[in-house]
């Protein structure tokens, strides 16, 4: 049983390349596999641990990381390996927004309790909106919740410039898969005058992890960035493979559809790709079963 832990924490790191030698030792002193990203803004990503004491003493060390004694983190379990391997990336952004003036640490949303948020967004002065990505959006969100039709979370300021009148006078709660970037979304929200801003704490995660299904108004499941593709309630990995050729979820009955060829498309991508971009998907996948092959 893999231990799989999503975490962020916004902090100041004047010099995060600095940081990066003694994680990485740590991580692979550890067996944990996974990515972790280290900004100027602090520190974001998913890992697996065989252990749980092996996840703990990771968690720990980035606890001691200047302003990050306070370092939340959502934790699920698997059967088989989530990640191939461990890498630790340094980034301008731990979540690309692409707004310099945005700042989490200068003030965020109110947090919602998972416990607390179906009484928030069934009420008639409350707007929701997914602030996920098109793709994630599709295999599942909260009942009602707006969806914003982008394709990376950098075109959401663009999108909101063009349909914040839709919103006039009501109050906006917003929500993510870990929380992450309802951090960046609601401090932007509050830049641009919105005064009631609300997010869910711990994210979509959370929310399945603690509210009974019986009690959600969750529909549908929720992407997730490593190898289980998607989870359902209590975090129970879902059903959804993940096409190799567009990163986009799709069922197991979508591998009987047109255009579906293992590694290479599906039948959302078939059609967005050149041949020359297939023959580059076919000789991936050909050079990954070899080396499965030659594992066994």
């Amino acid at each position: 049983m893999y231990t799989i832990v999503a975490l962020y924490h916004f902090a100041r790191f004047d010099a995060p390349e600095a940081l990066k030698p003694s994680l990485l030792e740590l991580c692979l002193e550890e067996n944990i596999t996974g990515t972790l990203l280290l900004a100027r803004e602090g520190v974001n990503g998913t890992i697996a641990g065989p252990s749980q004491t092996a996840v703990d003493r990771v968690l720990a060390h980035l606890r001691a990381l200047p302003g990050c004694a306070e370092l939340e983190h959502n934790i699920s379990h698997a059967d088989v390996p989530p990640f191939g391997k461990m890498k630790v990336r340094i980034k301008r952004e731990i979540v690309t927004m692409g707004q310099p003036d945005v700042d989490p640490l200068a003030g965020t949303g109110h947090y919602v309790a998972p416990q607390d948020w179906n009484d928030l967004i069934t009420r008639d002065d409350v707007a929701v909106i997914d602030t996920r990505n098109d793709y994630e959006v599709a295999i599942g969100t909260f009942k009602g919740a707006v969806d914003p039709e982008t394709t990376s979370f950098g075109e959401f300021p663009t999108w909101w410039e063009a349909n914040k009148h839709r919103f006039h006078n009501k109050k906006i709660a917003m929500f993510c898969t870990g929380g992450i970037r309802c951090e960046k979304s609601t401090n932007f929200l509050l830049g641009q005058g919105v005064e009631d801003v609300y997010h869910l704490k711990g994210g979509i995660l959370k929310y399945l992890e603690e509210v009974p299904q019986a009690q959600s108004t969750w529909d549908g499941s929720c992407f997730v960035f490593d190898n289980r593709v998607s989870v359902e309630h209590g975090l129970k990995p879902g059903t959804h493979l993940l096409c190799h050729g567009c990163r986009r979820p799709i069922l197991p009955e979508d591998t009987e559809r047109d255009g579906y060829e293992a590694g290479v498309s599906c039948h959302n991508c078939v059609n967005e790709t050149t041949e020359d971009d297939k023959m580059r998907f076919r000789e991936r996948q050909k050079q990954m079963a070899l080396t499965k092959r030659r594992k066994w």
